[in-house]
C-alpha cells in the first residue's frame, strides 16, 4: 500500500520541489507567526503558484477569524484548510460552508479520552487529522510541529466515518511502524524532515516518500 503523504512546514522552493518529486499529495503552508514555519501571505503565494496543479496546497491556521481567512485566501491561491487549533465543530463548518473549501481538522491525542470529539467533528470536516497532544509543562509548545508522537496503538482497529491521518512525531525511520500499527493510509510530517525548524531537508523529505512508497 502506498501512503498518502502531506510535507507541512514548507517554506523554500527546495523543499516544495523535494515533495513534488518524492510523489506527495500535498504541502502544507503555515499562517501562524510563532511557529518557525510561519510564511508571509507573499510568500506563500509564490510556493502555492509553483506548485499549482502539481501538488494539493494545504493552508495551516490555528483559531483564525474571518478577516485573517480572507486576507490570506485573497493573496494565496488554496486547495483545502488545516485548523489546528481550538476550533469547535460548528466554527469548522462555518469556515467549511464560508469558503468553500475542503478542510482538515486536528484532534490532538494523549489518551483513549482525547478520541471522544470524534464524532462531533466528523460531521463538519473532509478529513480528521490525529496528532500528539503537547504536555501542558512543555516549554514553548505548539499547536503542532513539536516532535511528538502519541501511543499509536490508541488508533490501532479502529475506523472512522471520514477519511483520516496520522501525524506527530514521525521520521523516515519510525514512519514504517507507524503505518503498521494504525493502518493509515495517510500521514503528515513536518519537523520529522526538518534540518532545524523551519528549514526541511529535501534528502530527509526523499527518504520519508520512499519509505511512504514501501509501506
Amino acid at each position: 500500500m502506498t501512503v498518502a503523504v502531506k510535507i507541512c512546514g514548507v517554506t523554500e522552493e527546495a523543499a516544495v520541489q523535494a515533495a513534488i518529486s518524492g510523489g506527495a499529495r500535498w504541502i502544507g503552508l503555515v499562517f501562524f507567526p510563532p511557529s518557525p514555519r510561519a510564511v508571509r501571505p507573499d510568500q506563500a503565494a509564490r510556493l502555492a503558484a509553483g506548485a499549482a496543479g502539481r501538488i494539493g496546497r494545504v493552508g495551516l491556521f490555528v483559531d483564525p477569524d474571518d478577516s485573517l481567512l480572507e486576507d490570506t485566501l485573497r493573496q494565496v491561491e488554496l486547495d483545502a484548510l488545516q485548523l489546528h487549533g481550538e476550533e469547535t465543530p460548528r466554527r469548522v463548518a462555518e469556515i467549511r460552508q464560508r469558503w468553500g473549501l475542503p478542510v482538515m481538522k486536528a484532534i490532538k491525542i494523549a489518551r483513549a479520552e482525547d478520541l471522544a470529539v470524534v464524532p462531533d467533528y466528523a460531521e463538519a470536516v473532509d478529513r480528521i487529522l490525529f496528532d500528539a497532544k503537547a504536555p501542558k509543562d512543555m516549554a514553548g509548545a505548539l499547536p503542532g510541529g513539536n516532535a511528538l508522537s502519541f501511543d499509536w496503538r490508541l488508533l490501532a482497529g479502529r475506523s472512522w466515518p471520514k477519511p483520516w491521518m496520522l501525524s506527530g512525531g514521525l521520521t523516515p525511520e519510525n514512519l514504517r511502524e507507524a503505518v503498521n500499527l494504525t493502518g493509515t493510509s495517510a500521514v503528515d510530517v513536518s519537523s520529522g524532515v526538518e534540518e532545524r525548524p523551519g528549514v526541511k531537508d529535501p534528502a530527509r523529505i526523499a527518504a520519508f516518500l520512499e519509505t511512504a512508497r514501501e509501506v
